[in-house]
């Protein structure tokens, strides 16, 4: 069955937004209102280490946070990764059905200018995927979860890195 919005509600919507009273007018500023936190996501450049997940990471980084390759960077984002894969469904026979795949990303923001580190982070992220007989299914169902797992430390990272942009940045005393 589908549901309607009545008109009335949207007509308050409409007023609201016409008048500035959004959300705004209730104190909450979206995360990503705050001025300046988008264009300095865009200006990171991720470095990763060779291999698959690194550069699937890095390809899900520079979506995520809309990396701008004509503009210099501002900061630089160092990663270290980990991986683990654990079986979680064992059959009779003692074959594993399904596995947990585990990805840990530890990473670094260093401002290029300065050449300090601004701040560091980590996150862990864990996925689960079934493991088929045929090796060729088993394979893809592995890298299915390395993507999956990548984006998903992607998306923690730009949210992490986000809500630091929006704080206020005080000197740290020598």
């Amino acid at each position: 069955m589908m549901t309607r919005t009545p008109l009335s509600a949207l007509a308050v919507a409409a007023l609201l937004a016409a008048a500035g009273l959004g959300l705004s007018a209730c104190g909450f500023t979206p995360l990503y209102g705050t001025p300046g936190v988008a264009s300095a996501l865009s200006a990171v450049h991720v470095t990763t280490p060779e291999g698959r997940v690194g550069e699937l990471i890095r390809e899900h980084l520079d979506d995520t946070l809309a990396h701008n390759s004509n503009a210099p960077a501002v900061y630089r984002m160092d990663l270290q990764l980990g991986e683990a894969r654990y079986p979680r469904g064992v059959r009779v026979d003692n074959v594993a059905t399904r596995y947990e795949y585990v990805l840990s990303a530890v990473y670094t923001l260093v401002s290029t200018s300065t050449g300090a580190t601004v701040k560091t982070g980590r996150v862990r992220v864990e996925v689960t995927y079934d493991s088929a007989d045929q090796p060729y299914a088993s394979i893809a169902a592995q890298q299915d979860a390395q993507d999956r797992a990548a984006g998903e430390a992607a998306r923690k990272i730009e949210l992490e890195l986000a809500t630091w942009l929006t704080k206020p940045k005080t000197p740290k005393k020598p």
